[in-house]
């Protein structure tokens, strides 16, 4: 692009941002921010503050609020434990003991012998 064509967008784009910009000043709301921020400025002058010292007041940390809330308790995951029947050499893999076949052998043998069962 040749400088003569550079200038001439860069002259659009300044043109355009002026009219963006006298357009913004025109905006209510961005007058009642101004003047907001003005009177603010003024008021942490008069007190010798600063935003760091405000923004604690208006935003406090969330430990320091009385409404603390406890860490969400998370539960450790199941082993899956792995049960062989010696008499049928059949293998259940379960992480809980409501397994029906389960439940089965130890009706059959008893809880003490089903529990003897668990590989290692």
């Amino acid at each position: 692009m040749s400088r003569l064509a550079e200038f001439r967008a860069a002259e659009k784009a300044l043109q355009e941002q002026l009219a963006l910009l006298e357009q913004m000043k025109s905006d209510a709301a961005l007058k009642r921010e101004l003047a907001f921020e003005e009177k603010l400025v003024a008021l942490m002058q008069q007190y010798g503050k600063n935003l760091q010292d405000i923004i604690p007041l208006l935003d406090p940390p969330r430990s320091l609020s009385g409404a603390s809330t406890p860490a969400p308790r998370t539960r450790r995951p199941r082993v899956v434990k792995v049960y062989e029947n010696p008499h049928t050499g059949e293998l259940i893999e379960t992480k809980g003991g409501n397994h029906r076949g389960l439940r089965a052998w130890k009706d059959q043998y008893g809880v003490d012998a089903v529990e003897g069962w668990v590989r290692r």
